[in-house]
């Protein structure tokens, strides 16, 4: 595993360096700001509830998830592969799961910076004096955080698979919604309430699984082993398909 820190820095000042990532910025924070203030004139003024609209509570972070990550990875190792800076990497003294794990980091880092737009409202508001819950404001922060890890990493499972980096966002979008969207094949199929496959579905709920623990500001670990074997998984499957590159 050496070398992640170097992989690491290098794509997050790769991330900097273009106009992508601050044209996203600009707009999650709009966005998050947009939101918030929406939250409250529709809740009069639940401060929590408002909060959480940017935290898995409603649609814009599920959107944002499906939209953001394949733009992150997309340019990771498919642009890299095609534009032939990948040979180089490869040839270096680093390990493929390293080159994973740190091209994963710094998408996750990126999308912690993004979602962080919802820790200054929190501030902001203790400052005029209406302090919110912080216990439960910074789990669902890191519970948002490990989200947007999985769908990272299931982005980079795209991006190392193909060459194109835009068929590979667009495969890692597909992807996005078909995880997001999967429990509820069992409501098309009419499965009962405690039918086989309404079961076997709901463990593969993203949205329960971040709602169920962390939304509420309750810290399961069943839920963080969720995200985090998931997001391992995915990163496994990054890493064999970079590793069927080098042996190309």
């Amino acid at each position: 595993m050496s070398g992640v820190w170097t992989i690491f820095r290098r794509e997050l000042a790769g991330l900097f360096l273009g106009p992508l990532a601050w044209v996203i910025l600009c707009i999650g924070f709009f966005s998050s700001g947009y939101f918030f203030v929406l939250g409250l004139a529709a809740t009069d003024g639940d401060v929590m509830q408002s909060l959480s609209l940017a935290l898995g509570g409603g649609w814009p972070f599920w959107a944002l998830l499906i939209v953001v990550p394949p733009l992150l990875t997309m340019r990771m190792v498919s642009e890299e592969a095609k534009s032939g800076v990948l040979e180089f990497l490869l040839t270096a003294p680093v390990g493929d799961l390293a080159v994973i794990v740190g091209k994963l980091l710094a998408a996750t880092f990126f999308m912690a910076l993004l979602l962080s737009g919802v820790l200054f409202h929190g501030a902001l508001l203790s400052l005029f004096g209406v302090s919110p819950d912080w216990g439960a404001l910074v789990l669902g922060f890191v519970g948002a955080v490990l989200a947007s890890g999985l769908f990272c990493a299931l982005g980079l499972v795209f991006s190392a698979a193909t060459q194109t980096p835009l068929l590979a966002a667009f495969l890692a979008f597909v992807a996005n919604l078909a995880l997001l969207t999967l429990p509820w094949v069992a409501d098309f199929r009419g499965s009962p309430p405690g039918g086989a496959l309404r079961v076997a579905l709901r463990q593969f709920d993203v949205v329960l699984h971040y709602q169920g623990s962390f939304l509420r500001g309750v810290l399961d670990t069943s839920h963080v082993v969720f995200f985090l074997a998931w997001t391992a998984f995915f990163a496994f499957l990054a890493t064999r398909f970079l590793e069927a590159r080098r042996w190309r």
